[in-house]
């Protein structure tokens, strides 16, 4: 059995610091997760009540219910209090709806799959 180290201390009391406050989570796979923090471990391991999924695909965004939700520690990134008196996002931004992101996201990564195909292809020519 292993015990609590002063990291593991510093960790739990920062994260005290958020308790049922409206945070935004970005984890390693690149997700962005809103929501209110309700609870948390040592591990960093957290529960965010009435999170959301904040999908941008350029000017557009999309934010996904997910209701209850629980993160591993170990897929945080950063963890961010968001301004409650403050504007989420620019301007410019245009909130759609599901399907439209989803689209959206479909046509960026086919985009992106194609650049990369292109890129292949053209790995012969040695421009160097």
């Amino acid at each position: 059995m292993s015990w609590a180290g002063p990291e593991d201390i510093f960790l739990s009391t920062s994260l005290a610091s958020y308790l049922d406050k409206k945070l935004l989570v970005l984890l390693r796979d690149g997700r962005k997760l809103l929501g209110i923090l309700r609870s948390f471990d040592q591990f960093a391991n957290a529960v965010l009540e009435g999170a959301c999924e904040r999908v941008i695909v350029g000017d557009l965004y999309c934010d996904l219910p997910l209701g209850l939700y629980v993160i591993r520690g170990e897929n945080v990134v950063l963890i961010g209090e968001l301004d409650p008196e403050r504007e989420e996002l620019p301007a410019h931004m245009t909130r759609v709806s599901a399907v439209e992101i989803k689209r959206a996201q479909k046509a960026e990564r086919d985009a992106k799959d194609l650049k990369g195909s292109m890129r292949k292809r053209m790995e012969f020519l040695d421009l160097d």
